[in-house]
């Protein structure tokens, strides 16, 4: 008994955490810069090097199993715990109760810090699940050439592997459960996180933007930098506000901007900042009830100016043999009626229903379509945040061949377009720009310039009503929306 707590103390307490200290100190000379590599690496070759002086110590149990039950206790006790907490988080590594788990896995603390700290949370099994293999690996190469190697007895060591497959197929059982609904993230590349396509081409600062341009000059100017509305809003309104700027802001492009007066923060934060009073104009769909209620809550009066027209569209992949469908279809996609591709005439093929951010412009006009109190669970997907979080958010559309997703039309085929989607036609109406113009086409949606009313900016009121008029619908059309009428 003493031999064996021994072993225990040294083999997989101190040894782990001293070979788990050495990870954390090569990670931190900054010459290798994979962290995850880094880690595995050292615990596999200080695994393996302590199971070969584990193997070599004098006094060890006779039998075979009594030898080797350490090892196997070890991972049947990381799998338990592996798979318990996996029941408890959801299969979710961003879940609170890892912490526990860490203090579980005591010698490897450092492991689990450093895995949380690069938000790589698979890195809390294999971590000491790597340190452990190796040991035992190394272990028996070490028992096998020493003078006094046991007889294998296969009978009483199989049941040990069986109970950790098991344990680790429960666990398993958990993930697959979430991968149904829970996506790899990508993450958005651009504009601080907050893009998903590249905005540099409509930005007024670039002198080599793809803005349009009036025919003439404008008959609205605003020359005082300190006048100058800051603007802000949805992804797909940049290059429409960007195009009012360059054609109204006098030297837009050159001034020295101590604020960003033609800014990008996305349609959640742009809106938070126009209550905020942090932007003048905020360009985007109609606002959500939650963003309503925000600018209700700090007492602000929202004065929306309709500016253009656009179309809600529903896309699915190129090779999706669905053409068009109903609105009655797609409330029944959303609503978790229709999920099968076989029902519309596809394929035999679970319907993947994308959806997007609470409070984005599309998600409301969604709400819209569907109701809010009737959509379904959304897809989800992990994305790492910061000091080793992981937090769960809504899964935008991937490409897949039994995927639909939406977005609004200028958006999806201009600035972010693919030639691996199509559009879908609805009650057997495209979405082109005639059908948008006279109104047949059933999810037609406005552009707003949003302002407070309480702005005491003199430069807000005449900027509006030139966005509605000649010029101002001019920029509109030839940037690819559909004017007013």
């Amino acid at each position: 008994m003493k031999d064996a707590i021994k072993f225990f103390l040294i083999y997989l307490g101190f040894v782990p955490f001293c070979v788990s200290l050495a990870a954390l100190v090569i990670l931190m000379t900054g010459i290798i810069q994979n962290e995850a590599v880094v880690i595995l690496v050292t615990l596999i070759a200080g695994g393996a090097a302590a199971g070969i002086m584990a193997g070599n110590e004098k006094h060890l149990h006779a039998d075979f199993k009594s030898r080797f039950l350490p090892c196997i206790i070890a991972i049947l006790f990381t799998a338990a715990c592996w798979s318990l907490f996996i029941f408890i988080s959801g299969g979710f590594y961003g879940h609170g109760a890892w912490d526990i788990y860490g203090l579980l896995q005591l010698p490897f603390i450092l492991v689990h810090f450093i895995a949380a700290f690069i938000g790589d949370g698979p890195l809390y099994l294999y971590g000491p699940l790597s340190y452990e293999l190796a040991f035992t690996a190394g272990f028996f190469f070490s028992e096998r050439r020493r003078e006094d190697p046991s007889s294998i007895q296969l009978k009483k060591i199989l049941p040990w592997p069986a109970a950790i497959i098991l344990i680790f197929a429960a666990g398993g059982a958990v993930l697959w459960h979430r991968s149904l609904t829970v996506l790899p993230s990508y993450g958005m590349e651009y504009g601080d996180g907050y893009s998903s396509t590249d905005l540099t081409p409509y930005e007024v600062t670039n002198g080599d933007n793809i803005l349009p341009k009036l025919e003439g000059e404008s008959l609205f100017t605003i020359k005082d930098k300190k006048n100058m509305p800051v603007l802000d809003g949805a992804e797909a309104a940049f290059p429409v506000y960007s195009a009012f700027a360059q054609a109204t802001y006098r030297n837009i492009g050159n001034i020295d901007q101590d604020k960003e007066i033609v800014s990008f923060n996305n349609t959640i934060y742009a809106f938070e900042r126009l209550v905020d009073g942090e932007a003048d104009i905020y360009f985007g769909a109609e606002p959500s009830m939650g963003q309503i209620k925000l600018a209700k809550k700090k007492h602000k009066e929202l004065v929306m100016t309709p500016i253009g027209k656009e179309a809600f569209v529903f896309f699915v992949n190129k090779e999706n043999p669905v053409k068009g469908l109903t609105s009655a279809e797609i409330k029944d996609i959303y609503t978790g009626g229709i999920t099968n591709w076989k029902t519309l005439g596809g394929k035999d093929r679970t319907i993947l229903a994308f959806q997007r951010p609470e409070n984005s412009g599309s998600q409301t006009i969604l709400e819209k379509i569907v109701g809010k109190d009737n959509l379904k669970e959304p897809l989800k997907e992990d994305i790492p945040e910061g000091m080793g979080g992981i937090i769960e958010q809504v899964a935008d559309y991937r490409d897949y061949d039994n995927s639909i997703g939406f977005s609004f039309r200028y958006f999806a085929s201009r600035m972010n377009s693919s030639k691996k989607i199509k559009f879908l036609s609805i009650n057997g109406i495209d979405p082109n720009t005639a059908n948008i113009s006279n109104g047949t086409y059933p999810f037609t949606a406005n552009l707003y310039a949003i302002s407070l009313r309480d702005n005491p900016n003199p430069e807000i009121r005449p900027f509006l009503k030139w966005m509605q008029g000649k010029q101002g619908q001019e920029l509109v059309e030839k940037v690819g929306y559909v004017k007013e009428q």
